[in-house]
């Protein structure tokens, strides 16, 4: 029993403390982690000067099973949208702000991570 083990939990944990530091360090302020609601949950909530950024964080060790980013189908896109919708819904403060859509991607382990960050990365789908 001397190997370590890290449940997806944990590794999902860490990943999205990892994004958080690396997007403060990018000049993003946090406003919500782990936002949810009946239809979804959003990972991130930050600003970048008068942009609401909602950010989806993957991580995968290995590419194996595909990588971070074709974990986001189509179905996950929807379910994001949703709840940022609600999001933008129940906070009235928003209505002045444009938002958009951030992925950040990690891949590798937690010795020597790998990290990408796709900046508006549904352009092509609409919120309302």
């Amino acid at each position: 029993m001397g190997r370590h083990y890290q449940s997806s939990f944990q590794s999902g944990q860490w990943a999205e403390d990892f994004a958080h530091a690396y997007l403060c360090q990018q000049g993003l302020q946090l406003i919500e982690r782990n936002y949810r609601c009946q239809r979804g949950e959003i990972d991130l909530i930050m600003q970048q000067q008068a942009i609401l950024v909602f950010i989806e964080v993957r991580y995968r060790r290995n590419a194996s099973y595909g990588g971070s980013l074709e974990s986001i189908n189509y179905p996950k896109q929807q379910r994001i949208l949703r709840t940022a919708h609600h999001y933008l819904y129940t906070h009235s403060w928003t209505q002045q702000h444009p938002c958009r859509f951030d992925v950040v991607l990690i891949q590798g382990t937690l010795i020597t991570p790998q990290i990408c960050w796709l900046t508006d990365a549904f352009r092509n789908e609409t919120l309302f």
